[in-house]
């Protein structure tokens, strides 16, 4: 089967202006050596060119994964069974698998770029269009594949939780073979294996900080050769369920242990009871609570989660803060529809600080997320009553509020995160090279 390199031109960005140092919080534990709040002239905004500077990585991060078509169904009471047919309230499509990773970085203005498989199909070809042209992932390492289907995912949200259906095969090309030698970059975040990775060797002498993330298991052996791996990485970042398995452990605590000993940064999600983290490079370990909100869809909840902890940890900031940030554009991710449509970027994060603000019973929100109003940059602020474009395309806006006890109002009746809408091309030109 033959490959087909995607053409794509490189997505231009311009620069943050992160905050200088600051008090930290008093609830993680910290050495005293950990730059609080670093200036980070290299970060990105989506709002600005980027000013070339002399020496510095290619791109911010660098991603390798499976990609899949998602088409997602929210809102259902109750789950099919055999012989019946069952209505939902929302449906949703876009770009998901490691998509829901590239998406929700570039929104927080990033410089992205993916290495996956497309088909040359229909899914295939709006995936490509979704993530380049309306999210300005820079897709050069991508391949497409003549005669291969791009993977679908049917993911079917019920009772605050998602279940998936898959149709797909594994890609004509390993990573390894599509991506050869990986761009530079300041960070990499990779599906991680049991099988070792060229790729990854190449990035980490290059000086990128490798996150590893994991799938699910179909197998359920879980099998502990993916932690030979994952201890050649920078950070590790399972959910509670994938960190006990793999470490044949009965809390995320004691998963927590384990995994600190083989990377310098171990985080494990915990869905409605927020997240725990240890940053060897640091010593800060760190626990946050969940944020109640309503459930309209997790699906790709984690991805985001994990995204945002990239961001933040690039910015340098305090563990308990990161942890925090992630866990806020996990929580606002799930209110809406799909994984890499749901993502908040710096716009929903700044919309959703500017009502918190204001509340009068936000006082414990008010206190946790100070620190927002260091580090949302300004020309967010500024852009964040209109819908920010990139390419003149339009891009998803507005996220529902979580109000003062830590519920979230009722989500819109309208389809809301929905790429299908706000990414589509009416005449599916393919990608001008």
């Amino acid at each position: 089967m033959s490959e087909q390199a995607i053409p794509t031109t490189r997505p231009e960005r311009g620069t943050v202006r992160w905050p200088r140092d600051e008090p930290r919080p008093d609830d993680a534990t910290e050495h005293p050596s950990h730059p609080t709040h670093a200036p980070l002239a290299a970060m990105p905004s989506a709002h600005a060119p980027l000013a070339a500077v002399p020496g510095e990585p290619e791109v911010d991060v660098f991603l390798s994964g499976l990609l899949f078509f998602d088409i997602v169904f929210a809102g259902l009471d109750q789950p099919p069974t055999p012989g019946t047919e069952v209505w939902t309230r929302g449906t949703g499509s876009g770009p998901g698998g490691i998509a829901n990773f590239a998406v929700a970085l570039s929104r927080f203005g990033l410089r992205t770029s993916l290495a996956a498989a497309f088909g040359d199909d229909f899914y295939g070809e709006y995936c490509r269009q979704a993530l380049a042209r309306t999210e300005g992932v820079d897709l050069t390492w991508s391949r497409r594949f003549p005669g291969w289907a791009t993977p679908v995912t049917a993911s079917l949200a019920y009772d605050g939780d998602r279940a998936l259906v898959t149709c797909g095969d594994e890609p004509p090309m390993s990573a390894d073979e599509m991506i050869g030698d990986p761009p530079r970059s300041r960070a990499a975040v990779v599906h991680i294996g049991p099988e070792p990775t060229r790729w990854l060797d190449r990035a980490r002498a290059e000086g990128s900080l490798v996150f590893a993330d994991v799938g699910w298991d179909p197998s359920q052996a879980w099998a502990t050769a993916v932690l030979d791996q994952v201890a050649l990485c920078h950070a590790f970042m399972p959910n509670e369920g994938e960190a006990m398995s793999y470490t044949r452990t009965d809390t995320p605590s004691a998963a927590l242990s384990k995994l600190g000993d083989l990377v310098p940064l171990a985080v494990i999600t915990r869905g409605v009871d927020g997240a725990i983290g240890v940053d060897a490079t640091t010593g800060e370990t760190a626990s946050v609570p969940g944020l109640h909100v309503d459930v309209l869809d997790p699906t790709g909840a984690g991805d985001v989660f994990g995204a945002s902890l990239v961001a933040a940890t690039l910015a340098g900031w305090p563990l308990v803060e990161r942890l925090r940030f992630a866990n806020l554009a996990a929580a606002l991710s799930v209110q809406r529809i799909g994984g890499a449509p749901a993502a908040p970027g710096w716009t929903g994060i700044s919309q959703w600080w500017r009502t918190t603000r204001s509340g009068r019973d936000n006082h414990d929100l008010r206190r946790d997320y100070d620190f927002l109003d260091r580090v949302i940059p300004a020309d967010v602020e500024e852009q964040s009553g209109r819908t920010p474009r990139v390419d003149g395309v339009p891009r998803t806006d507005g996220v529902p509020p979580i109000d003062g006890d830590g519920s979230a109002a009722t989500p819109r009746s309208e389809r809301p995160g929905d790429l299908s809408s706000a990414g589509r091309h009416t005449d599916h030109a393919p990608l001008e090279g």
